[in-house]
């Protein structure tokens, strides 16, 4: 990104903050099922476009906070024991067994910028809500290199 946005560009970013992991939980979870029903959207599509044959109703959405790798889990979890034919390969899945769906991962507004340094961006400015649950944050790549030609 520092390279794409030149020598003296800024990057504008948005990122997800490190919050009480019962919030998460909600959030991932929600009461609604809107999450759950993002998530077993992918077994859906893999159907249409792999000519699989996944019954998504056999899988539950399960997402957790793993605070020591501050990220959120998303699985779906096979219900029963299973073979599903994917693109003509069989998958057998035991029950309880899940596919990892996705990683959210959530950063304090240190670690974040620490690791953006490493990559030669400097913080300029950081704008929050009001509960700090989320972030925007600018970087500066004033005094890089630029890597490209």
């Amino acid at each position: 990104m520092a390279a794409h946005a030149g020598p003296d560009g800024r990057i504008l970013l948005g990122v997800d903050t490190k919050k009480d992991p019962s919030i998460l939980t909600r959030a991932y979870n929600d009461s609604e099922g809107v999450t759950a029903e993002f998530n077993t959207n992918i077994l859906k599509r893999i159907n249409r476009e792999l000519d699989a044959g996944f019954d998504t109703d056999a899988f539950e959405h399960y997402a957790y906070y793993n605070e020591a790798a501050g990220r959120v889990e998303m699985h779906l979890v096979s219900l029963a024991e299973q073979t599903v034919v994917i693109d003509g390969v069989a998958v057998h899945f035991h029950e309880g067994e899940s596919i990892w769906t996705e990683s959210s991962y959530k950063y304090a507004v240190e670690e974040f910028a620490e690791m953006a340094s490493g990559q030669g961006l400097s913080l300029e400015s950081v704008w929050t809500d009001d509960d700090g649950l989320f972030s925007v944050q600018l970087y500066s790549t004033a005094g890089r290199r630029s890597e490209r030609a």
